[in-house]
C-alpha cells in the first residue's frame, strides 16, 4: 500500500483538482491520500473535510507544528502504507511519475527512488529563471560534496519505504528543507535507491509559498547538519 502525503496550506483553489487527478487515473495498487492541513487561512481545510467524508481513500489531519517539515513529519506518522510519497498540492508532480515510483521501488525493494528533473528522459516545464540557476548551483555543490551522481537533492516528489525513512528520524527541518533533509539521510545511512527521470510543471493557480532568501540560511543549516551525521555514522 502506498500512502500519498499533501501538504497543504491555502490551496483551496487546488484541492479540487488533486482529487479529480486520482479520480481520472485508474491507480493500480492500493494507496491512500493523506491531506495534512499546516494552518491554512482560507476553505482548504473545510473542502478537505468535504471530499474526506466522501471518500475513505480519503484521510486529513491538522499539523501539530506550523510548517511545511511538521506536516511531513505528521503525514509520515499516521501513514499505513509500506511506502509513502510526498506530493505538493501545486500539481507541479505528474500522476503518471507516482505510477512508476512505487512499480521501480516495489519491484526492486529499495528504500528510496529519487525522481531528477535534470536528466535524460525528464521535463522539467515553467521554472523561474533565477530560481532554476540558484537550484542548479546549490545541487551541484551538494553533488560534489557528497560525490553523489544525483542531482536533484531539494525536489519534494519522492518515495520512500517507510521502515527505511523511520530509521533516519528524527526530522529536524521545519520548513521545505525538510526535502534536501530526507534523501541526504537516506544517502548517508547506506540506504538502497535508485534514481528515474520524472516530469515536473510550474504551478498554474494559488501562489507559491517557497521564499528562496528566507530559506537559504536553513538549507545551509540542513546541508551541514546532515554532513556531519554522516561523517558521525561512519565512526
Amino acid at each position: 500500500m502506498l500512502s500519498i502525503i499533501f501538504p497543504i496550506r491555502d490551496e483551496e483553489k487546488n484541492i479540487e483538482n488533486i482529487i479529480n487527478l486520482f479520480q481520472e487515473h485508474n491507480l493500480p495498487f492500493e494507496y491512500e491520500i493523506i491531506f495534512v492541513n499546516d494552518f491554512s487561512q482560507d476553505s482548504s481545510l473545510n473542502l478537505i473535510k468535504k471530499f474526506s467524508s466522501q471518500n475513505n481513500l480519503i484521510r486529513y489531519e491538522d499539523n501539530k507544528n506550523k510548517g511545511i517539515g511538521g506536516a511531513i513529519n505528521l503525514g509520515i506518522e499516521i501513514s499505513n502504507g509500506k511506502y509513502c510519497c510526498i506530493m505538493m498540492a501545486d500539481l507541479s508532480d505528474d500522476i503518471n511519475d507516482l505510477i512508476k515510483y512505487y512499480k521501480h521501488i516495489s519491484e526492486n525493494d529499495l528504500d528510496a527512488v529519487f525522481g531528477s528533473r535534470f536528466i535524460k528522459g525528464s521535463i522539467c516545464e515553467g521554472y523561474p529563471y533565477k530560481k532554476l540557476i540558484l537550484n542548479r548551483i546549490f545541487n551541484t555543490f551538494v553533488k560534489i560534496l557528497y560525490l553523489n551522481k544525483y542531482n536533484d537533492f531539494t525536489n519534494a516528489f519522492k518515495i520512500y519505504k517507510k521502515e527505511s525513512l523511520k530509521s533516519t528520524f528524527p526530522l529536524v527541518s521545519e520548513s521545505f528543507n525538510i526535502f534536501l533533509e530526507m534523501p541526504l539521510k537516506v544517502i548517508g545511512r547506506n540506504l538502497n535507491y535508485d534514481i528515474i527521470p520524472i516530469g515536473w510543471k510550474n504551478r498554474k493557480t494559488g501562489y507559491t509559498k517557497f521564499k528562496i532568501h528566507e530559506l537559504r540560511s536553513k538549507y545551509l543549516f540542513t546541508l551541514l547538519y546532515c554532513l556531519i551525521e554522516k561523517v558521525l555514522l561512519k565512526k
